[in-house]
């Protein structure tokens, strides 16, 4: 018995060509997809593992600015991005007190929420494809069924003759692009899935390392608050002598 895909598909018309190109063309669609967005977490995880070890030290010396010269070299890194606009505004951290550094955090939490998003929506970015890809493969290959069979009987009617040869050629057509569509469809459901649960893994550790940031930055000013409250409290109650020069030192910025 022999089975030749390349005459089946020159014996077929018009209509399942067309159909058979199209499930073609989903199936390359579907692996460029899954192959890019492979290494695209790779390359991103990798990354973000070292910008993370170079953050954890420029945080806690709250050398923001240092680190915000630092995020241009990880391109790839989606952790790195999402601090990019988030570390230009913690530079004026370093010089706030009070109610302006509270304010400032706030801003901070809002930028990191926004880039956060924003990197969920990057994560996802080609993953609707092999979604449609899935449902779609399934439904075109259908399609083919129907319009062999539809030939076959076709055939059946020009020639007058009801034999199984004479519609074997259509039925044969029919069923393998029934096949092609089953096998552009369950990879392209296996990748999506496979993909969207590395991108969930990815952007929950966003997740995380942007709540331990906030928690950061709001301990740094709670504590700052609390030195400062002491501080105006205590020069309350000692006597203040009269300078000339007090809005000029209380204006001059803090080395």
């Amino acid at each position: 018995m022999s089975f030749n895909l390349l005459k089946i598909f020159h014996e077929m018309d018009t209509m399942a060509r067309v159909v058979t190109l199209a499930l073609l063309i989903m199936g390359v669609a579907s692996l460029s997809v899954f192959f890019e967005r492979l290494v695209t977490y790779w390359r991103s995880r990798r990354q973000s593992k070292l910008f993370a070890r170079i953050a954890a030290e420029f945080i806690v010396r709250r050398e923001y600015h240092r680190l915000a010269d630092r995020v241009k070299d990880f391109p790839a890194s989606h952790l790195a991005r999402m601090f990019s606009r988030p570390l230009a505004l913690c530079v004026a951290l370093v010089d706030q007190k009070g109610s302006e550094a509270a304010a400032t955090v706030e801003l901070v939490r809002r930028e990191v929420q926004r880039q956060h998003e924003d990197a969920g929506t990057d994560l996802r970015r080609g993953l609707g494809v092999l979604a449609s890809v899935g449902s779609v493969a399934p439904f075109v290959g259908l399609l083919g069924t129907v319009v062999g069979i539809i030939a076959a009987f076709t055939k059946i009617s020009v020639t007058g003759s009801g034999g199984l040869s004479s519609v074997a050629g259509g039925i044969s057509e029919a069923l393998v692009v029934t096949a092609l569509g089953l096998l552009v469809a369950i990879p392209s459901v296996l990748f999506y899935n496979s993909l969207a649960t590395r991108a969930e893994r990815i952007h929950q550790g966003l997740s995380v390392s942007a709540g331990q940031f906030i928690d950061h930055l709001e301990l740094k000013t709670s504590a700052a608050t609390i030195t400062t409250t002491k501080v105006e409290a205590s020069e309350r109650r000692a006597p203040r002598m009269e300078s000339k020069h007090d809005d000029l030192i209380i204006d001059a910025p803090v080395s």
